[in-house]
């Protein structure tokens, strides 16, 4: 059965009280368009890049404004819909204040939460003209991935950096996975030669759809993020992009085409376990020819 999948762009504020209205109104606006199933970005909440401040400001789960607004939009338009993450205060351990979990959270057209991943894989960088980030330093990350069963197939969790671990999406593939979403604040500076080739590979890899709603734009502190929310097909084809700016983008999905890439190319069942030999230098054996 086919369905609509849509990605909301946003350029997020680093206070959440200012992203809810825009988030509300870029979700009405995907469900218009016919949308079964809206994704949102990675830190839709809010982008805030100082440490300090993001661990006094971000909310517990408990009261967090943006998931009774999410939850109360898919009951009303009956859709699912993939928060890429919400940053969520976790009880603190020791004396450290409590750390973040960057939280993706999924609901079904009741509004209940029906499954949620925390990102796994830090984004521990430094990427030159004095960007550094160190996520590990107000982030814990998640321990195990995610599937959950959507109507028309089952969908793989991730949020971001994750993409660049491709032992993630296979396992995720053979969990039952048939689509996959990288909701992301992917950098400009990475973004412009990494992203397309990234979301590309995990579809080709895979054979799975790949859905990957993102951040654009420059953001508190003059942080930059590529923007592109990508669909791309299980072949490898760019369905849709969302470009640069704030906005929506939508692509029909057939889950057929999962089963006909796997039938073309079966790779997931050609997995072998390899053992690592390595070389002998100068000792290796030379073969007479």
């Amino acid at each position: 059965m086919k369905f609509t999948a849509a990605c909301i762009q946003l350029n997020s504020k680093r206070d959440l009280a200012d992203n809810l209205p825009t988030i509300r109104d870029l979700i009405l606006q995907a469900a218009d368009k016919g949308a079964d199933f809206i994704t949102l970005p990675e830190c839709s909440g809010a982008m805030e890049p100082i440490a300090e401040r993001s661990r006094a400001n971000t909310p517990t789960e408990d009261k967090h404004a943006g998931l009774p607004l999410v939850a109360g939009l898919a009951r009303d338009k009956g859709a699912w819909i993939l928060v890429g993450s919400f940053g969520i205060k976790l009880p603190p351990k020791n004396q450290d204040g409590g750390k973040i979990a960057n939280r993706s959270y999924l609901f079904d057209p009741t509004g209940s939460v029906v499954a949620t991943y925390d990102k796994i894989h830090m984004f521990d960088v430094e990427l030159g003209d004095g960007q550094t980030y160190r996520e590990s330093a107000t982030y814990e990350p998640g321990a195990y991935g995610v599937v959950a069963d959507l109507p028309w197939g089952c969908l793989g969790l991730s949020i971001c950096y994750d993409v660049r671990f491709a032992y993630l999406y296979r396992a995720l593939a053979h969990a039952g996975a048939d689509f996959l979403t990288v909701p992301a604040a992917f950098t400009k500076v990475s973004g412009e030669v990494h992203w397309h080739v990234l979301q590309r590979a995990r579809a080709i890899e895979t054979g799975c759809y790949v859905i990957s709603a993102a951040q654009c734009g420059t953001h508190a502190e003059g942080r930059q993020t590529y923007g592109h929310s990508l669909i791309v097909d299980p072949w490898g084809t760019v369905l849709a992009d969302g470009g640069e700016e704030v906005g929506v983008v939508t692509a029909e999905i057939d889950p057929a085409q999962v089963v006909e890439a796997r039938r073309k190319i079966p790779a997931l069942t050609h997995d072998r376990e390899v053992r690592i030999v390595k070389s002998a230098g100068d000792k290796a054996r030379r073969l007479s020819a």
